[in-house]
């Protein structure tokens, strides 16, 4: 765990935009922006959730138009990055039928 710290701890951060969900997303978790879990992953991305109050998407993959079977979360986020790897996605909101 102190490697994650210290890697975390030297990766310079930015906060990520919000912008209106576009992008639908299977996600594992779903959580607040201020959990530790989300903080963590934030951070060794170079990203920066303080002062965010939108839902986070923790390990997510997208759900294309052909439809891949989500048998965890799935929601609406902000388009993530290429970079984030699929394992945080912002703003996510549950897509209800």
């Amino acid at each position: 765990m102190s490697v994650l710290l210290c890697l975390a701890a030297a990766t310079p951060t930015t906060t990520p935009p919000v912008t209106p969900p576009t992008s639908n997303q299977c996600c594992n978790s779903i959580v607040a922006s201020d959990n530790a879990a989300a903080s963590v992953v934030a951070a060794l991305l170079g990203l920066d959730l303080t002062g965010l109050d939108v839902p986070i998407g923790l390990s997510c993959s997208p759900i294309t138009v052909a439809g891949n079977n989500c048998g965890n979360t799935a929601v609406a986020c902000d388009a993530p990055e290429e970079g984030w790897g699929g394992l945080i996605a912002i703003n996510c909101i549950p897509i209800t039928a």
